[in-house]
């Protein structure tokens, strides 16, 4: 028992190999991370074909839940890029979705006595994930820019009506705030999800050890544990939230994309 090493807040981080497996020399294991990216796409793929094997006028709970995600994120492309975001509706949906399943699925409790490789894992708390995901983004509002507007995609870069000295400073700051803004989406994203867990992570630690001390620390892990409380319901409205702001923020450089030489 004394050899034994408790989990650091670090620990749920890990990457663990689950099946070795490698081509021409490149490491392409399962690992737990991987693992939890299928099984939340395979319950997103579960759910809506429950939700729509049945359909109905009069929809059911489940029928219900799945036109209130689809209403929400359809007027949200719509209001945000346009008559012409209608396209990319399909992307920003499964974008959305996926972000948010991955965010809840990370705030289920692992079953105790399980190995440490089929621990539920948090697969948007890893920074390679996010920023995947945002050069994804980006590339679309890229190669869409070019192929709507051509060269006029540049002037995302060089607004018009400006004094022409002006954009000695403009057109740098632009560009450098369009290169940042896959940076932006990625940390943003990994950065909430990495430092809630580990706020999760040190209370969960307080109260094993103060409920383990007995006595008077026992009643002082108390507050702690309703620190854990509150945080888990934090937690729960930032994993939303987070998906919502990537999903908005992609449509917004979505809408710059569309409407570029308009500026």
């Amino acid at each position: 028992m004394y050899g034994m090493k408790a989990a650091g807040p670090l620990d749920q981080f890990q990457i663990h190999p689950i099946v070795n497996l490698s081509f021409g020399g490149t490491d392409i294991s399962l690992t737990n991370s991987a693992l939890w990216m299928l099984i939340g796409v395979a319950a997103i793929v579960a759910f809506f074909f429950a939700a729509t094997r049945r359909a109905s006028m009069i929809p059911n709970r489940m029928q219900g839940a799945a036109e209130v995600l689809y209403e929400f994120i359809f007027d949200l492309v719509r209001d945000t890029v346009g008559a012409e975001g209608r396209k990319f509706f399909p992307y920003v949906f499964t974008l959305f979705i996926f972000i948010l399943v991955a965010n809840f699925f990370g705030m289920i409790p692992s079953i105790p006595g399980l190995p440490k490789e089929f621990h539920t894992f948090t697969t948007t708390s890893h920074l390679i994930v996010t920023f995947a995901l945002a050069m994804l983004t980006i590339t679309i509002v890229v190669v869409y820019g070019f192929w709507k507007n051509g060269l006029g995609f540049l002037r995302l870069f060089a607004p018009s009506g400006q004094p022409l000295p002006m954009y000695v400073i403009l057109v740098p700051v632009e560009l450098v705030s369009f290169l940042s803004r896959p940076l932006s989406l990625a940390i943003r994203l990994f950065a909430n999800m990495f430092a809630g867990h580990i706020i999760l992570k040190v209370f969960a630690g307080f109260v094993v050890s103060l409920f383990g001390a007995g006595g008077a620390y026992a009643l002082i892990g108390v507050f702690p544990f309703l620190g854990i409380l509150a945080v888990t319901l934090l937690e729960f409205l930032i994993a939303a939230l987070q998906a919502y702001v990537f999903a908005i923020l992609t449509c917004i450089y979505l809408s710059d994309a569309a409407h570029a030489a308009d500026h």
